[in-house]
Parts: structure tokens; sequence; C-alpha cells
């Protein structure tokens, strides 16, 4: 049978699947802290968020290194949503670590990329605390798929709505809440290099989605599907439980 997506069932069942989760799990004051990086994926997650708890109960948390070229969208997502919003600059933060850092060893590109999204990960697990809250995790299937995401970074979290859904599945749902286009459409960019995330890939999206999805097995770009699968193995540590020995 052929792979189908409803988008306005997967949207019903997302909200809900948030609701009970807080319901079963937390307190009712407890509130869902979700980093507002002005992408596709944290702006769809936080309105699932809003749609399922309600306004009062989501606060979007704001983390530019330094300046931010397009901290505007950011700021644009939460107005429309009308959520309560603070700004955490980690650009001191970043540039004091690394200097540290650079006094023993000088970092490699792996921990310039990765260190940024793991003290944002720490700042909003600080707001949590602070604040009473659960941490979301922004990650869809496809990023998770090929390991396009931080360990401990942006890929932690207390709960994740979207990983189950392709960047594909997760645009269609954005469409159904009702989210401006510009900020579902939005190319993705990793805010470093330059490069969008597909450039940087080496594949579009739409081309994982529909390999992950079975509808189409990629045969007429052997060397695309060759990278995808090396991808997906060498980065499956990402998404499982840490070995741990136990005696027997």
């Amino acid at each position: 049978m052929a792979y189908t997506f409803d988008a306005k069932k997967t949207t019903e069942k997302l909200v809900k699947w948030v609701k009970d989760y807080f319901e079963s799990s937390a307190s009712p004051e407890t509130k869902a802290i979700i980093g507002i990086s002005g992408g596709k994926d944290s702006s769809i997650a936080a309105a699932v968020c809003v749609k399922a708890l309600g306004k009062d109960r989501v606060i979007g948390v704001m983390m530019p290194q330094g300046i931010q070229s397009d901290i505007d969208c950011s700021r644009k997502l939460c107005d429309f949503l009308g959520i309560k919003t603070y700004t955490v600059n980690i650009g001191d933060t970043v540039t004091a670590f690394m200097d540290e850092l650079k006094k023993h060893m000088e970092p490699n590109n792996q921990a310039i990329v990765n260190t940024p999204a793991r003290i944002r990960m720490t700042t909003l697990y600080a707001v949590g605390a602070t604040l009473g809250g659960r941490v979301v995790n922004t990650c869809n299937l496809s990023e998770d798929w090929v390991g396009y995401s931080t360990k401990y970074g942006d890929a932690a979290g207390d709960f994740s709505p979207l990983s189950d859904l392709t960047v594909t599945e997760v645009l269609a749902v954005g469409d159904e809440l009702g989210l401006p286009y510009d900020l579902v459409h939005k190319v993705p960019t990793d805010g470093l290099c330059g490069k969008t995330d597909e450039e940087n890939l080496g594949f579009t999206y739409a081309m994982l989605d529909k390999y992950i999805r079975g509808e189409d097995d990629l045969s007429d770009v052997p060397e695309i599907k060759e990278k995808i699968d090396r991808l997906h193995n060498a980065n499956l540590h990402k998404l499982m439980l840490m070995p741990k020995y136990t005696q027997e």
C-alpha cells in the first residue's frame, strides 16, 4: 500500500499527544520550554504546544550567538503565537569557553560547530528549572535519520513532538496550523557556514523523505543512496540510549 500522509489528522493527534503527555506526567502549571530559532521546526513545535497547552504555558527562548541576522523571524513567530519570550545571548559564553579550551588544545571544526548547540540546550534546561518546565525537542525524522543534529544539543529534550515526521510532513503540519508561510517554508540553514542544510547534506529533503517513506529507492542516484545509508548508520548512536555495563 502506498504511503499517504493526512496533515489534518496528524496535527490533531500531535496536539492530543502533547496534551496527554503533560496531563499524565506534569502539574497543571508545568510549561513547555522551547528554543526559538526562527526556523520551521521550532516554529511548528511551538505552535503545536500552544494549541495543546495554551499560550500561557509555552515559553520561547531566543538564543542568538552575538548578532543573529534572522532573529526577526523568531520574534515574528513569538508575536504571532502570543507567547512569553526571553532572549539569552550565548555569544560571550561561547567565546569564553573557547578561549579557555584554546589554552589547552586547538578545537576542531566539530567542536566549534557543536558547542553552541550544547550551550543552548544548557540554557533551555536552566530556564526550565527556574520556571518549572519541560524542554521541547524540535528535531524531525529526516534530520535524525542522517544525524543532522548535535548530541546533547538540539538532539536533547524532554519530549519530541516532531521526531516521527519527515521535513515534508512537518511543513504540512505547519500549513495546517495556519502559521505564516514565510516561517514554515523558510530555507533551513545552520547559521554558521552560509550554506543551506541541503547544500551541506548534498541532497534535498524531498529526496530523503521519499527514501525514508519507501516512495523512492534512489536506484537512479546510487551515490545519494549510499551517502544517506552511510550517514544513517554512522549516526544511529545519537538516537539510542547510552550503552551501559550490567552485571549478570
